[in-house]
């Protein structure tokens, strides 16, 4: 069973507002945090996740996520399906859902804006896959696409790639 999940959020259904107010302030929320990373990165420190930290801090944020996909694999076990895929939370997971009537593989994708995350399906098996630019670079180096390490960071870097995208789509 695919789907994105919003169907299972009261707010998305029943007071439109409040959801499109909740999506100026992430994306307002985004905005700040890319900032803040760009600001890290150049102090070479690790880049950090606002949304993350403040979804962890809060004790409903993480009671609604286990809601959400405890009734997804609910749903999913009551029509007979063995997986059930959907990012609707953006939070990427895999993992065992059980009931009364059954099991089914929960799977989330996450996303790609902020965590980098997607599912992948390879050897007749699901993952979730984290993307990190330096897993990329031994690849890149032995097919002489790049000179050197250095090479591979800069044409990596995702702010870099939306720079060239957003040039690209003026032009």
């Amino acid at each position: 069973m695919v789907f994105h999940g919003d169907v299972f959020d009261v707010t998305m259904q029943h007071s439109k507002w409040l959801a499109k107010m909740g999506a100026v302030g992430y994306d307002t929320l985004i905005l700040i945090n890319s900032f803040v990373n760009w600001v890290l990165t150049a102090f070479g420190k690790e880049k950090m996740s606002f949304s993350k930290k403040i979804k962890a801090k809060f004790k409903d944020a993480v009671k609604f996520i286990n809601s959400f996909e405890q009734t997804a694999g609910e749903l999913a076990i009551e029509k007979g399906y063995h997986y059930v895929v959907c990012g609707h939370i953006h939070q990427a997971e895999k993992r065992q859902i059980t009931s009364d009537e059954g099991q089914v593989t929960y799977l989330n994708s996450g996303d790609w804006v902020e965590s980098l995350t997607a599912l992948e399906y390879q050897d007749q098996s699901w993952s979730v896959f984290k993307y990190d630019h330096l897993d990329f670079i031994k690849d890149e180096l032995d097919e002489g696409i790049l000179s050197d390490a250095e090479d591979l960071k800069s044409k990596l870097d995702v702010n870099i790639l939306l720079q060239h995208i957003k040039y690209e789509i003026a032009q």
